[in-house]
């Protein structure tokens, strides 16, 4: 990448930083970011009360098989539908290999019948909250900025550097895709 183009992305990326700052709340253990689609930690995850309180139906783990985030369909059984990416919160890992299969997940359990996704990670600031922005940019069709500022209200969420340039990659591909078919 040429100097000029990582410049370019460092600005972009500190833009984003701004908008992720504007965010007031305190954190909680679970919030709804979008109807019927919930961002947690892996505590609310864990809490079979709070799941059936909030009548989930689909769970997308982000932090599969990582220390401390038990889960798998054997701990929902009937109750939910299980899903598990191993991702890890670095500043090396690539989660846009995630991004469709997460959205799809995300999408396929929001338009089941009484559907209600929860998406965690061991926080729900950073690998989930960044699958819950993919979701909204190829599904719900929002830009980066505007699916973080729809985030934000709703809960403090602060993907890392490595995710949000990932999300920016993949922001300039949709954008240059609605250029091209603008009814995509």
């Amino acid at each position: 990448m040429s100097g000029s183009k990582q410049q370019h992305d460092l600005l972009l990326i500190k833009e984003l930083e701004l908008i992720l700052d504007s965010c007031k709340l305190e954190l909680t253990a679970v919030d709804e970011i979008w109807p019927s689609l919930f961002l947690g930690n892996v505590a609310a995850a864990q809490n079979k009360k709070i799941l059936r309180d909030l009548s989930i139906t689909h769970v997308l783990n982000a932090a599969h098989s990582k220390q401390g985030s038990i889960g798998d369909q054997s701990f929902y059984g009937s109750a939910c539908v299980y899903f598990g990416i191993p991702a890890e919160d670095s500043d090396h890992f690539d989660l846009s290999q995630y991004f469709k299969v997460a959205a799809d997940f995300i999408h396929k359990g929001l338009q089941s019948k009484e559907g209600r996704v929860l998406v965690h990670c061991i926080m729900g600031v950073s690998r989930s909250a960044t699958l819950i922005l993919a979701y909204l940019m190829l599904k719900e069709r929002l830009t980066l900025r505007d699916a973080l500022r729809q985030v934000v209200q709703k809960r403090a969420i602060y993907p890392n550097r490595n995710f949000l340039s990932l999300l920016l990659k993949l922001d300039e591909q949709l954008e240059r895709k609605r250029r091209l078919c603008p009814l995509l």
